[in-house]
């Protein structure tokens, strides 16, 4: 869950818990208003009713006037009016009756009717708009507060984004910012300076991969050329191979910093793994009836970058040749997976191992060196999110693409 929405769930569970306890609180405060002004006309009415039935009109009203009663007109066939209580008795009723949360003492004798208003309920009527509009108060306080922490919060949205892009190999990616001094201002520009000098360094990391491929190549081709022209023997095919290597060797290079740089932009599109396959055997200077063994059970269509697929899956066939202990390398296809596999031992340590730059493998048999290959195949996996899969069986080494 983000920030946002934990922010955004925590006040509307402010507001909920707000307004449940405004509606309790005063529906507490009317049943207790309600219960005291109910018990206070009855006590009031036996003493009133019998100045009424006295027929003593003038000290009925003195009391009422001591005890904070004014006497009112009222409409007691209007729906609004409610009966709360009621006592019978002879030739008269008493009512203690509500309207519009006011309350009012109804005493009828024969034909002489009055109603008493109790001037102490505006007091308590003050009270409770007083507590009503405090917790009104608090509920707007509670949404003033949160549009301002939206709008301090803001910016991490855009920072969170921004980093992300910035992960995913945008490095011209720069965080906007206010003019403001807080913290998180000073977080966007201590970002956007870092930034800079990691845009910088990427950059002349590449210029100087590119320059000193370019100064390698120059060479390499003329010693290629070079080699051509002189008569082969032992030692020319000893320099070939070496040149070879290190010719490999350059190209792993800038492809690995490539991949690890984020700088690559994958063309993704679908085919077939028959052609993927057929374009990782062309990049390979081998003869594929001699050394490679191709069983296709069930083709099936891929999205893929096939030139950087078919460098990894040329990677693995490449370290399958140069391993093997005997017979040819199988490659087989079916269902979502392309398997390769050779002849011997099995590994010793885990494939996650083998996957980092430069590994050895130390054995009875000498150590070996996976170079950049296997880790350039794993770059190109993460990149496309296919999965390498390991496993020794029947004597032979299977690695394995599960698409």
């Amino acid at each position: 869950m983000t920030i946002f929405r934990k922010i955004f769930f925590l006040f509307c569970t402010s507001i909920a818990l707000m307004y449940y306890l405004s509606t309790q609180t005063n529906k507490v405060t009317d049943e207790k208003i309600a219960l005291v002004y109910t018990q206070k006309y009855i006590q009031a009415s036996k003493e009133l009713f019998g100045y009424l039935i006295d027929g003593d009109i003038e000290l009925l009203n003195r009391r009422a006037k001591e005890l904070g009663y004014k006497k009112i007109k009222i409409n007691l066939k209007n729906s609004a009016v409610k009966t709360i209580h009621e006592d019978k008795v002879s030739f008269g009723v008493v009512k203690v009756l509500q309207k519009d949360g006011a309350y009012f003492l109804y005493i009828r004798y024969l034909d002489e009717s009055l109603v008493f208003y109790d001037k102490m309920q505006a007091q308590e009527f003050e009270q409770k708009e007083r507590l009503n509009y405090l917790i009104i108060s608090d509920i707007v306080l509670l949404i003033i507060m949160f549009i301002v922490i939206i709008r301090i919060l803001k910016p991490i949205k855009t920072i969170s984004e921004g980093i992300e892009k910035f992960g995913k190999g945008d490095y011209s990616w720069r965080l906007k910012h206010s003019g403001n001094n807080d913290e998180i201002a000073k977080l966007a520009r201590q970002f956007n300076k870092m930034a800079e000098n990691i845009d910088t360094l990427i950059k002349s990391r590449a210029q100087l991969l590119s320059d000193i491929s370019h100064e390698l190549r120059m060479p390499i081709a003329k010693s290629k050329l070079s080699l051509e022209m002189i008569e082969k023997n032992k030692y020319t095919d000893i320099l070939k191979r070496a040149i070879n290597q290190i010719d490999s060797l350059t190209n792993e290079l800038l492809e690995a910093e490539r991949l690890n740089s984020n700088s690559v932009k994958m063309d993704m599109k679908k085919h077939k793994i028959d052609a993927v396959l057929a374009e990782a055997l062309s990049k390979m200077m081998i003869d594929d009836e001699e050394q490679i063994e191709v069983k296709m059970i069930q083709s099936f269509e891929c999205e893929v970058d096939i030139n950087y697929l078919s460098i990894a899956i040329k990677n693995l066939i490449d370290n399958a040749i140069k391993y093997r202990e005997k017979g040819k390398v199988k490659i087989t296809v079916k269902t979502d997976t392309l398997e390769i596999a050779n002849f011997g031992s099995p590994l010793n340590r885990e494939l996650g191992y083998y996957l980092q730059t430069f590994t050895q493998d130390d054995s009875s048999r000498g150590s070996k060196g996976y170079g950049l290959g296997l880790n350039i195949v794993k770059r190109v996996l993460e990149y496309h999110g296919y999965k390498l899969k390991y496993k020794h069986e029947n004597r032979q080494n299977i690695f394995s693409i599960i698409f």
